[in-house]
């Protein structure tokens, strides 16, 4: 009898287990699927469960000239990397600052880059808008690129006050002991060691950039359009195969860049972030 109670208990526990991890598994995969079938459904209509007609029509719609995909895919990958190019200048030497230098209320100064992410974005982009507006900045890549960098240098700051803060000062001295000034020490050893997680950050900040929709919206319509902005455009369509293909797109460079930093980022540079 007892060993039969321990047979049920197992196998309950094996059931259970298995039920949460389908669950978990179509919570996850489920909407990718339907993203996929949206993607290559030519005719979909209620009450099917399937689609009726699959294809590579909208496929050839989305990559033609007039369909501007390319187009909006490019301004998506040159906003991302300018974005990218401005909060590292600022990340470096902010980030190296933060972690190397005995800077009065620095906890304080950390939470001021997360400021961005506390506040609610709707009122801020609208407000953004309306002083881009006045300066000329409305409209143009400038102005778009400034209005992501506003979210990405919350990571980038952080991860490289992080990475700064994890290479070891031992290293430092010793090249210095040796002769080294402090610009040689910086390039030819911290700044290496560091690099992993620089490469994170920025890793972090053109994903972000890329699937950066409202403020775009707000201070780029329409003169710069995003495949952000296309998808947002096809779906309020209706158009669900053109919404689903430029979300692909969207999902594609952002599982792979993901895969490195995992790679990239380390335990020890998780660890020193926030201290």
């Amino acid at each position: 009898m007892t060993d039969g109670g321990t047979w049920a208990t197992r196998w309950s526990r094996h059931i259970a287990r298995a039920a949460v991890i389908g669950l978990l598994a179509f919570v996850i995969f489920g909407p990718l699927a339907n993203l996929l079938l949206w993607a290559f459904a030519e005719r979909w209509y209620f009450p099917g469960k399937l689609p009726q007609e699959i294809g590579l029509k909208f496929w050839v719609q989305v990559f033609q000239p007039r369909g501007n995909a390319v187009q909006s895919l490019i301004t998506s990958v040159a906003i991302a990397l300018l974005t990218v190019a401005f909060c590292l200048a600022v990340a470096v030497p902010a980030g190296y600052a933060l972690a190397r230098l005995k800077l009065p209320w620095r906890g304080f100064i950390l939470m001021l880059f997360l400021l961005p992410q506390a506040i609610p974005n709707l009122p801020i982009y609208v407000n953004i808008a309306r002083m881009f507006y006045e300066v000329g900045l409305n409209g143009t890549v400038f102005g778009v690129v400034l209005v992501h960098a506003s979210h990405g240098l919350v990571l980038a700051v952080w991860i490289a006050s992080a990475a700064f803060a994890a290479v070891d000062e031992q290293f430092e001295q010793a090249a210095r002991n040796m002769g080294a000034g402090p610009w040689r020490c910086f390039a030819t050893i911290t700044l290496p060691l560091a690099a992993p997680g620089l490469i994170a950050s920025a890793i972090f900040v053109f994903l972000e950039s890329l699937d950066e929709f409202t403020g775009t919206y707000f201070v780029g319509v329409p003169d710069v359009i995003t495949l952000p902005l296309l998808m947002f455009n096809a779906s309020m369509g209706g158009n669900y195969q053109i919404a689903s293909i430029t979300a692909l797109l969207l999902l594609i460079p952002s599982i792979g860049f993901m895969l490195l930093v995992e790679r990239f980022l380390k335990a020890d540079v998780l660890a020193m972030v926030g201290r």
